[in-house]
Formats: structure tokens, C-alpha cells, sequence
């Protein structure tokens, strides 16, 4: 490992912040903090830095981009749990499925087609678009559609979904949107009830997923800094 003399020092530090702050967040809605994944976002960092996020007990890694992810998987160890949340591009998802163990940005039917052709053993959570004029930027399945897209996937397409996901619309409050996403996933657990995951919050705005219900938490420069 060729992390930095002062990298080490600066990472653990950032992480013991925001693990103190998932926490208190935890505490605060009568939660506990392991009911919480904190998945690490590591685009555009360096291995070297995953790595020691590694020695640091980080187990659960982000990757918005086949590119890197695929790179950087293969050189941690086989215990590391590799999370894909970006765009997915059709010509990208046989590499993805080699290296993501869970995927939380599928929203396209052509995707899960190609998902259950590659024979996936990935986890599965669908995006659902909240409300957001500028929504299309953003990704997702309609929320008036969720059923009917569930019940495709995993009823003829066999994926192993395991929740949803969703992103914060922009210029709006947080909390809100996402205990709008909360709503949406226990609708659809009625009939799902092997739903389990709630991906939501980003650096900017964990506290409030954590508020709203949030199982999996996607924080990135709050641990590593700005690139």
C-alpha cells in the first residue's frame, strides 16, 4: 500500500465523523446504527485509498462507473462487497455483473432483460424517480409504475431485487423526498415482502435518509474529500 504517511490518519478521521454522525442519526429516529449500511463511494479516489479504508474496517464499497470498478475490485480482498450506483450503459453490464455485488441504479426494462441473460447472482434495487421537474436527469422508475416493473423483473425475469433507490431531487428538502421513497417501498412490500433495502443519502443529506427509514447510506466525500 502506498497510501500517504498523512492519508491514514486523514480517512480514519473522516470515517469515525460520519460513523459518529449515522449514529446519532440513528439515535435521533429510535434506530439502531447497525440497521445502517455506510457504503463508501469511491469514484475517482485511488486504490491505495480503498485499500486503507479497507484496514479501517470499510467492507462495503461504491463505484458509479464500470471503468474503475472493475479495476479496483479485483485488488481488495475477496470479503469487500462491491456496490454499482451510477448510469447503467447496456454495454457495460456483462463487466458489471463480474464485479458488483449489488447493483442500485437499475431502472430500465432492456437492463433487466440483460441482467437475467447474464445470469446474475448480483442484488438487485430498483431506482424510483421522486418527485422532480427535472427528473429525467436524475433516473428511475415512475413510482405509478413500480409495480408493474417489479413484477416483471422479478417474477419473469427471476432478478434478485432486494429494494429500491432512490436520489434527492434537487433544490428541494431532502426529508420529504425521502420518506416519500420509505412510503413507496413498504406499498410494495405488501406484495414483495422479501424487500429489505432502502438505498438512499448522500453526503449532503444522510442524516434525513437515516430520518426516513434509510437502510444503505452512499457517502463519499464526507469520508474522502473533494477530488
Amino acid at each position: 500500500m502506498t497510501t500517504s504517511d498523512n492519508r491514514l490518519p486523514e480517512l480514519s478521521a473522516n470515517l469515525r465523523s460520519v460513523q459518529e454522525r449515522v449514529r446519532a442519526a440513528a439515535l435521533s429516529a429510535g434506530r439502531s446504527e447497525d440497521e445502517i449500511t455506510l457504503v463508501v463511494v469511491t469514484k475517482t479516489f485511488p486504490v491505495e485509498d480503498i485499500q486503507a479504508l479497507y484496514s479501517l474496517g470499510v467492507r462495503n464499497f461504491g463505484e458509479n462507473r464500470d471503468q474503475e470498478g472493475s479495476v479496483k475490485a479485483p485488488q481488495l480482498p475477496s470479503d469487500s462487497i462491491w456496490h454499482f450506483q451510477g448510469q447503467i450503459q447496456s454495454n457495460k453490464l456483462k463487466s458489471i455483473s463480474t464485479w458488483a455485488d449489488v447493483i442500485h441504479s437499475l431502472d430500465d426494462r432492456k437492463h433487466a432483460q440483460k441482467l437475467s441473460e447474464l445470469g446474475t447472482n448480483a442484488r438487485v434495487l430498483i431506482q424510483v424517480a421522486l418527485e422532480d421537474k427535472l427528473r429525467e436527469d436524475r433516473g428511475g422508475v415512475d413510482p405509478d409504475l413500480l409495480s408493474e416493473f417489479l413484477e416483471e423483473v422479478i417474477g419473469r425475469m427471476k432478478l434478485n431485487v432486494v429494494g429500491v433507490m432512490a436520489v434527492a431531487p434537487l433544490g428541494v428538502e431532502a426529508l420529504p423526498a425521502f420518506q416519500q421513497l420509505t412510503s413507496i417501498f413498504q406499498e410494495v412490500r405488501k406484495k414483495w415482502p422479501q424487500l429489505s433495502a432502502i438505498s438512499a443519502g448522500m453526503s449532503g443529506d444522510f442524516e434525513a435518509a437515516i430520518s426516513a427509514g434509510a437502510t444503505h447510506i452512499r457517502v463519499g466525500s464526507s469520508i474522502l474529500g473533494s477530488r
